[in-house]
């Protein structure tokens, strides 16, 4: 599959919710002070939180073992391929998310990078992994009748037009008010929920860490 420009109609759903992402994720080590006077973008591309992203001129070959996991929440990837994504940027640089989520949360931290291709996983496919396609053709199935991955409302791609119709039009789904939409409207559907969401995860991975500590 070869890279295509991504569109980039509302890829960003604004500079306060990016805010609210870079906030959940923390901040980065502040270096000396001898940076006083370097220009927002060089002291990023030294200092900032996405700094050390892979290079990757062929990210679709190999990418589960190239990205294992996400780098936003930990999760394995190939666990979640039905809701993974791929970004590639436009200097190339590559990271592999688990869920749509995390992939709102890489596009705001990256606001220097634009973004060349995303992928996202088929959710249709019958395969064990589900297969890469691109996100901008890919048809979202928002269905608040079923949680996602890091997330209260399913966002789920599909490669097929009618698989995603069909998977939203179950008595529960159509009952939640479940659509289908594009990669636009999904992420920033992706960001509304984000504060949400991320109140939700903190709660039980706050739990199952104390879990993992009483043995």
């Amino acid at each position: 599959m070869n890279d295509v420009p991504f569109n980039r109609r509302l890829w960003l759903a604004g500079t306060s919710l990016g805010a609210l992402s870079l906030a959940t994720t923390g901040c980065a080590t502040q270096p000396s002070p001898n940076t006083a006077g370097v220009a927002p973008t060089q002291w990023t591309d030294q200092f900032g939180l996405v700094k050390d992203l892979p290079k990757d001129t062929s990210p679709l070959v190999n990418e589960l073992s190239k990205y294992p996991r996400c780098r936003y929440c930990g999760m394995e990837r190939a666990k979640f391929s039905h809701t993974r994504h791929l970004l590639v940027y436009e200097d190339d640089s590559v990271e592999g998310t688990c869920s749509l989520h995390c992939s709102a949360i890489s596009l705001s931290l990256n606001m220097d990078r634009g973004p060349k291709a995303i992928y996202a996983g088929d959710a249709g496919s019958k395969e064990a992994i589900k297969p890469l396609v691109l996100a901008d053709k890919a048809h979202y199935v928002i269905d608040p009748s079923k949680p996602g991955t890091m997330t209260r409302a399913s966002k789920f791609a599909y490669a097929d037009k009618a698989a995603a119709e069909a998977a939203a039009s179950g008595e529960a789904a159509v009952k939640a008010g479940a659509k289908v939409v594009g990669f636009d409207q999904a992420l920033t559907s992706a960001y509304l929920g984000m504060a949400e969401d991320t109140v939700m995860l903190r709660k039980r991975r706050g739990e199952m860490r104390r879990k993992m500590a009483a043995g």
